[in-house]
């Protein structure tokens, strides 16, 4: 059995999504970020970085005792390993995978972050950090519309490469992005929200979203954190 430390957002779908699609039995575990679960000295002990989403694998590859790992890239590639789905098993299939799930967690993730945090949660509009993060989303789709031109999915096969970016292009809206622009990538949006362990997976926590806006004491523990105990 694996525990899911998870909250339903991008980061936490990506790895709901990926253990609906290699059915792995789990158990989910619900860390609340907007009430700051994710700085309790228990979570800390499995993410050290006070993010989720994290898992402890009870009946971990290679055996022994449980394995806890924190990062969803690192949780993916953990999971693809552990049951041989979603990743190919040669050098040059596997590193294409890795490249486009780097590219991911090193841009597409933070990049759209930064411009849904500019764009709905900075307490003052700055345009400069608004235009600067929305234009490099559109630039990050457009190198996915591109790669998706003449492929069905980033890597080859589906894969982890497409589960990692999946959930950070749905909402496209809110980050200020026409789909529209982007038709190969909107095929590929399409086609793997059609999937019926996605739907599972984006359906994961969903009585545990907020209804309504942040309020402020919510944005200071997500948004004000600093080095300290």
């Amino acid at each position: 059995m694996i525990d899911l430390y998870y909250w339903p957002t991008p980061n936490g779908w990506k790895i709901s999504i990926m253990l609906e699609e290699v059915g792995l039995p789990y158990n989910l575990v619900p860390v609340n970020i907007g009430k700051g679960d994710q700085f309790k000295p228990e979570f800390l002990a499995i993410s050290p970085n006070n993010r989720m989403p994290a898992i402890v694998d009870h009946e971990p590859l290679g055996g022994g005792a449980p394995l806890s790992i924190f990062e969803s890239g690192a949780i993916l590639l953990y999971l693809a390993e552990k049951t041989g789905k979603l990743q190919p098993t040669d050098v040059r299939g596997r590193y294409e995978v890795a490249q486009w799930l780097m590219w991911q967690m090193g841009g597409l993730g933070p990049m759209s972050g930064q411009a849904g945090h500019f764009r709905a949660f900075a307490p003052e509009k700055i345009p400069y950090a608004i235009d600067r993060y929305t234009n490099e989303v559109n630039r990050l789709y457009g190198v996915m519309n591109k790669r998706l031109a003449d492929r069905a999915y980033l890597a080859g096969d589906y894969s982890i490469a497409d589960i990692a970016s999946f959930p950070w292009v749905t909402g496209y809206e809110r980050l200020g992005q026409s789909i529209e622009e982007f038709p190969h990538l909107k095929r590929w949006v399409d086609e793997i929200r059609a999937r019926p362990a996605v739907a599972r997976g984006l359906a994961v926590g969903a009585d545990l979203r907020q209804q309504g806006p942040m309020t402020e004491e919510q944005k200071k523990i997500l948004f004000g954190q600093k080095a300290k105990a």
